[in-house]
């Protein structure tokens, strides 16, 4: 008798993988998610930080994981009597059009809907163009 005889078997193709261009889509989103919750913060006056795990070590040397505290630095700051909004990939600041990379808003509380808007671009591909020639090694 076989091991694999009290089993059902079945034949399944599994999804490869995400093409490149859906990874790094994926990628803006996560982060322009991830602002949206630093905006909430910056309306209601608080900072937005999250948990994350790191390795240290204790006082017998011992290498330990605990979790800290990161705060995530905001893509928008007060200027000119409003807001501007830099989308960035990594720590590069994505060109919107070829005038400029920044939006400009009249308050925080708008900020939210900006990246709303911009996430709905990033979701349909718009920001694609942009990305790629962000992540386009430099020639030197």
């Amino acid at each position: 008798m076989s091991v694999f005889a009290k089993f059902t078997i079945k034949s399944v193709a599994r999804r490869v993988t995400l093409t490149p261009t859906e990874a790094r889509r994926q990628k803006l989103v996560s982060a322009i998610n991830e602002q949206i919750e630093v905006a909430n913060a910056a309306a209601r006056g608080e900072q937005y930080a999250v948990t994350v795990p790191r390795w240290t070590q204790n006082e017998s040397g011992e290498r330990v994981r605990v979790q800290r505290q990161k705060v995530v630095r905001s893509w928008f700051f007060e200027r000119d009597g409003g807001c501007y909004l830099q989308i960035k990939y990594g720590s590069k600041v994505l060109p919107l059009s070829k005038d400029g990379n920044a939006l400009f808003v009249k308050q925080v509380a708008e900020v939210k809907g900006a990246l709303e808007a911009v996430r709905s671009a990033a979701q349909s591909g718009e920001l694609d163009a942009a990305i790629d020639a962000a992540i386009k090694p430099r020639k030197g």
